[in-house]
């Protein structure tokens, strides 16, 4: 890959003043092959995989950082979906998830994703086993990832398991009530899964994967504020052009740092993910680039344009430095990891109902809501059902990762720590008896798919 002097310098402002970093290498491991004959053995097999294919991959990452100057957020791996390979016990589901924190502590990463079932069709034995030991399994680790996939365009909505997570979401908060609920912030109901997501808690190793593979997820929201300061009362087209530079620039240094990582590791390089992921620093927030595009206040009227012009800009920029872009790559809007939508959701210009009206045109969804702690599990499938709905129609990825925290009311405030911040306890309507979603929910089996999934 050549890079131009210029493009070095860029990059090195975008490090150092800019907040621009790596937010993650991800190693994708598949675990098909460890299944055996009893738990203990698939246990000892799926420790011995991890182990063997990352145990250099924190060192790899550290030795790059040091050469090029560019920090690397997060080392993590993603496996097979657990659901794939897991026991008809709720109990065996649990093992397997404190064995994948045994192997992630060993080999020193930040996260391991794929305590995952994908169900957007239907449930196998091991995959119900799986999605009931989620509560159990997340507050027995403290680095293993859980998602669940109910929805796809082709397949429809599976609403047997939107309203089974309702419920999984509660206990999972339950469970971890002296700490808001936090064991949520590590479980995500997602349409449209892809299988390649560096990304957590989402991240998990499709089937159609390598045995190994290395993913790159990039950042950069205050890189691309910094870019359109520059371009203020300029028109559209100016901003557009100029975020596109930008999200070049960003992707090309994660395109390196794959094909490094490749070469050192002796494994595949698989996709750029080149999705802007902010943080709580300040300097480092989508919402302030929504802001900076001239909207008054995130969740203000043109905030959705402003996010679709975002998303779209830097797709188009990301892909003309990587050949293989994939994962989700474009904008997210979490709230608790975002200064500026912690902001705006205190200052009341920004809701749950408009923050679903921004994920029509984004990259992922309602990501880390903070929720208060008595919101009804009927309600939370009931939002779950409305999001797997925008993502089937519109064939996008769309995701919820909500936490109703126990004993929080709106207002108040859940601190988590480290790059998922703190979250502000978001209103959420409640409706009752007759006037609730109680019904809707309970109605079970599986919203169709929509006439645009009939494409072959």
């Amino acid at each position: 890959m050549f890079i131009s002097t210029d493009e070095i310098i860029q990059t090195v402002t975008m490090i150092q003043q800019e907040h621009l970093d790596i937010r993650t290498v991800t190693m994708g491991v598949n675990l098909l092959s460890c299944v055996r004959s009893d738990i203990d053995a698939t246990c000892n097999a799926v420790y011995d995989k991890i182990s063997s294919c990352a145990s250099r991959l924190v060192e790899v990452c550290r030795q790059i950082e040091i050469e090029l100057g560019i920090p690397i957020v997060n080392k993590r791996v993603s496996v097979t979906p657990v659901g794939l390979i897991a026991p008809e016990d709720p109990e065996g589901c649990v093992k397997l998830a404190v064995t994948l924190e045994r192997a992630a502590t060993a080999v020193g990463i930040n996260f391991l994703g794929g305590f995952s079932a994908l169900v957007h069709k239907g449930t196998t034995p091991s995959e119900r086993a799986l999605i009931s030991s989620i509560p159990d399994a997340l507050n027995a680790t403290s680095k293993v990832c859980a998602s669940v996939n109910v929805a796809t365009t082709k397949a429809g909505i599976n609403m047997d398991a939107v309203r089974e997570m309702g419920f999984v979401i509660k206990r999972a908060s339950e469970l971890s009530a002296s700490s808001g609920g936090s064991n949520c912030a590590r479980l995500v109901v997602l349409c449209n899964a892809p299988e390649d997501n560096p990304f957590m808690a989402g991240a998990f190793h499709g089937v159609g994967e390598p045995d190994c593979v290395i993913n790159v997820g990039v950042s950069g929201p205050g890189a691309v504020k910094c870019a359109i300061e520059h371009v203020r009362g300029e028109n559209f087209t100016v901003l557009a052009e100029t975020v596109k530079k930008t999200a070049f620039k960003i992707t090309r240094a994660g395109q390196l740092v794959a094909e490094l990582a490749s070469s050192r590791l002796g494994v595949p390089a698989g996709i750029v993910d080149l999705s802007l992921a902010p943080t709580p620093a300040v300097g480092d927030s989508v919402a302030r680039i929504i802001e900076e595009m001239g909207v008054g206040r995130c969740g203000a009227p043109g905030t959705t344009a402003a996010l679709a012009l975002l998303n779209d800009a830097v797709k188009k920029g990301g892909l003309m430095a990587s050949s293989h872009v994939g994962g989700l790559s474009g904008a997210f809007i979490p709230v608790s990891e975002d200064e500026g939508m912690i902001d705006a959701v205190r200052r009341g210009s920004l809701c749950i109902e408009k923050l679903e009206a921004m994920t029509c045109v984004c990259s992922v969804g309602l990501d880390m809501i903070v929720v208060p702690g008595d919101t009804e599990a009927h309600t939370i499938s009931a939002i779950i059902a409305d999001e797997a709905a925008v993502g089937m129609v519109n064939s996008k990825t769309t995701a919820v990762r909500i936490i109703p925290a126990p004993g929080k009311v709106v207002g108040d405030t859940v601190e988590f720590g480290g790059l998922l911040g703190s979250g502000p306890v978001m209103s959420v309507r409640q409706y009752e008896g007759s006037d609730s979603s109680k019904a809707f929910v309970d109605r079970g089996g599986r919203i169709p798919a929509p006439m645009q999934s009939l494409k072959n």
